[in-house]
């Protein structure tokens, strides 16, 4: 005989709000089955919104903090229905933003898109900025405020990454479609770095992605490289090989390959198995663990 009391087991599922977008999680215990795929209604600190599920997610041991919110329903037909009504707005919306910001004088400000919140209730503006200086939108919120109530109007700004991720378009590679557009749902810290540590070329035209910012795809095999330079000599380290002994001019990290220039030979390649390192500094570490002792 079953416990009547006995609880029911929650369900949290990833939930994606746009066709490549973060997944966040909230709780569907209270709607029944739910399967990947299926559209639901849930509130989020942007008011309603109609996602998707992602998947069901296996680990619930780390919850946050005040917990998950819950799935409100299933989406029905009319439910994508509102959401696509309220999707065809949102270009009259940028429309209207970019008119009134040149009868403003703004200048340097782009808006790229907009979004209403399924219901309604909320216009997210997004816009972006060709300087870093704070540029003040108090009139130009209060316009759109004005002309779309009684939505609640709200000006974001993003970065250049967001706007070539909405844009979408080839990437600078040549791909027909960019990272970004394509599967990236957050933007990885890329640094010049990155790009050093696999020798790829710093020509501004070969690093640099068409929203002007170093390319996403500089951290794709940037751990590999690291984790296999570690195994390799430094450069300038004196190595012994089967032709003699050299110093390292270079390496190839992903083909465990080092170039080794020895002295009357030229600089000659050979694979990492072949190359013995000679102990570094011998007469003083004896000296130095006599003063550690």
């Amino acid at each position: 005989m079953s416990d009547k009391n006995e609880t029911k087991p929650r369900v949290i599922v990833g939930v994606r709000f746009l066709k490549v977008g973060k997944i966040y999680h909230f709780d569907a215990t209270k709607i029944g089955e739910v399967l990947p795929g299926d559209m639901v209604v849930v509130e989020t600190s942007r008011g309603w919104q109609l996602g998707e599920v992602t998947g069901i997610v296996q680990d619930t041991s780390t919850m946050p903090e005040g917990g998950w919110k819950s799935i409100d329903r299933k989406a029905t037909p009319k439910d994508l229905l509102q959401r696509q009504n309220w999707q065809q707005k949102e270009g009259d919306a940028v429309a209207a933003a970019q008119r009134r910001s040149k009868e403003l004088g703004l200048r340097g400000v782009k808006f790229v898109n907009a979004e209403y919140s399924f219901e309604g209730s909320r216009l997210s503006i997004h816009f972006c900025t060709e300087t870093e200086e704070k540029v003040d939108l108090k009139s130009m919120r209060s316009d759109m405020q004005r002309m779309f109530q009684p939505s609640a109007v709200d000006l974001r700004q993003v970065g250049p990454r967001d706007v070539a991720k909405c844009m979408g378009g080839m990437g600078a590679c040549g791909l027909e479609t960019r990272c970004c557009t394509r599967f990236l749902t957050e933007f990885s810290s890329i640094s010049i770095r990155m790009a050093k540590e696999q020798s790829v070329s710093l020509t501004p035209s070969e690093i640099t992605g068409m929203c002007g910012r170093l390319r996403c795809c500089l951290i794709y095999e940037y751990q590999n490289y690291v984790d296999a330079r570690a195994q390799l000599p430094r450069r300038n380290r004196i190595v012994n090989t089967p032709r003699g002994m050299g110093k390292v001019v270079d390496v190839n990290p992903l083909q465990a390959m080092i170039l080794v220039e020895i002295p009357e030979v030229g600089v000659v390649q050979f694979p990492k198995d072949e190359i013995e390192l000679m102990e570094e500094d011998n007469k003083e570490r004896p000296d130095k663990d006599r003063k550690k002792g």
